[in-house]
Formats: structure tokens, sequence, C-alpha cells
């Protein structure tokens, strides 16, 4: 009796033992970050998040450091713009891409650029859409491209385009 008493301690102990191990490596463990979004940039949290994107100083693989002007003037609809640029910054780890469409018709695009490698910029753009006089909300969606131009994550942000005449 005795003999069998002394197995179910032994086995109590080892039962207790693994539970304490349990625990501890589950308290020590590292707490999964919620996954991250997609978010649009307005003219009202730009400074948050680039003050969000400084303090990180580190672009992840996948992610994407915004440089661009917020607003393109273009003369007539069918011109080049003076002002239109897009930075794909050193900092960045992939080449870009991306599309603009008018806020809420985005199953047409009215400008589509080419691959910006990274430390790389585009200006003097002209639309592919020509638009009237007036003045367009729109939606720029970024494309962050492996090497074999595949993209890998995307990045909506807000524009306004201007049209003089």
């Amino acid at each position: 009796m005795k003999k069998k008493n002394g197995k179910i301690i032994v086995l109590i102990c080892f039962v207790i033992i693994a539970a304490l191990i349990a625990v501890i490596i589950f308290l020590l463990r590292k707490p999964e970050e919620p996954p991250k979004r997609n978010v649009v940039v307005t003219e009202d949290n730009a400074e948050e998040i680039a003050e969000r994107m400084a303090e990180e100083g580190y672009t992840e693989p996948g992610y994407y450091t915004v440089n661009m002007s917020t607003e393109w003037n273009f003369a007539k609809g069918d011109a080049i713009s003076t002002d239109a640029r897009v930075d794909n910054v050193a900092g960045n780890t992939n080449p870009v891409y991306f599309d603009v469409f008018l806020e809420g018709k985005e199953e047409e695009s009215i400008y589509s650029s080419p691959v910006i490698p990274v430390g790389s910029f585009l200006e003097n753009i002209a639309l592919d859409k020509s638009l009237e006089a007036g003045t367009y909300d729109c939606v720029m969606v970024y494309h962050l491209v492996d090497e074999e131009q595949k993209t890998i994550s995307t990045l909506r942000v807000t524009l306004q385009i201007v049209v003089k005449s």
C-alpha cells in the first residue's frame, strides 16, 4: 500500500510541476499584436500618422512611408501638373505603383502610375482621363510590390485634384 501511495504522490508532484511550467511559459509569452490594417490618411490625421511613423524610424517590409503632394493642380484636364509629386523614399523597402480614383468611383482609375523604385520619385503627372474644370476628391491606392512586381500590400490615401479650366 505504501508503494502505491508513493507512486500517486510522485504522479501528483509531476502534474503540479508540469502545470507550473505551463503557467510560467504562458505568462512569459509576448502578447500578440493585433493585425495592422490599412489606414486612409487625410488632412485631419496626416500629422499624427507622420509622427507615429517618424517615431518608429524604420519602415517594416510590406509597409510604406508616404511622401507626396496631397493637392494636384492642372491648368486643363489634359495638362501636366506642375505640383504633383510622389516619392518612394530611400527608407522604404519596396517599389510601388499607384492608381488614382474619383472618390466613390473606384471601378475606373483616372491615373495609373508606372512602378517607382525605392529612392525615386514621379512628377510631371498627366491624368489618363481628362477631367472638366473643378475640384475632385480622390483616393490613391498604393501597391507595394516585390521583385516580381506582385502586390504584397496596399495603402489608401486621400488626394484632391484641381482642374482650373
